[in-house]
């Protein structure tokens, strides 16, 4: 059973700092020449988080607004306590969003819906440089 693995690394303000590599995972799907399998995406870390979304502002707005009322910043966390970063919150986010998703691969191709896209998001409260590991397995 044929696997490749890549990585690569990008900038996201923090906050919610977000990045749309869909185009990154299906190059590498088309490299593995895998026809019928899984991709695994990973962000690497507690703080930022990996999803499938419509890559409009409105949809982007409206699951930063529903992350708000989950894990509000200003809220107490033990987490602040302990260690004194501030970022407590973005470590809830992290956890409630995942940090990585499988996407099956059929016909050679990720089988995303029509305005799905593949997201990257930084949760952290400071910019975070975030590396992403792609996994393709399959034949």
């Amino acid at each position: 059973m044929p696997a490749i693995q890549r990585s690569f690394s990008f900038q996201l303000p923090a906050e919610y700092g977000h990045r749309d590599v869909t185009d990154e995972v299906v190059q590498t799907v088309a490299e593995s020449g895998v026809r019928t399998g899984v991709a695994s995406v990973q962000l690497v870390g507690s703080t930022g988080a990996v999803t499938t979304i419509e890559y409009e502002g409105g949809a982007l707005a409206d699951l930063q607004r529903a992350l708000d009322l989950l894990a509000p910043t200003n809220a107490h966390y033990e987490h602040n306590a302990r260690w004194g970063d501030g970022n407590g919150f973005s470590h809830i986010r992290s956890a409630l969003l995942k940090t990585g998703i499988a996407v099956p691969i059929v016909d050679g191709k990720l089988a995303l819906g029509t305005w799905q896209q593949v997201v990257a998001i930084n949760l952290d409260n400071r910019p975070r440089r975030r590396e992403m590991v792609v996994v393709v397995v399959g034949e």
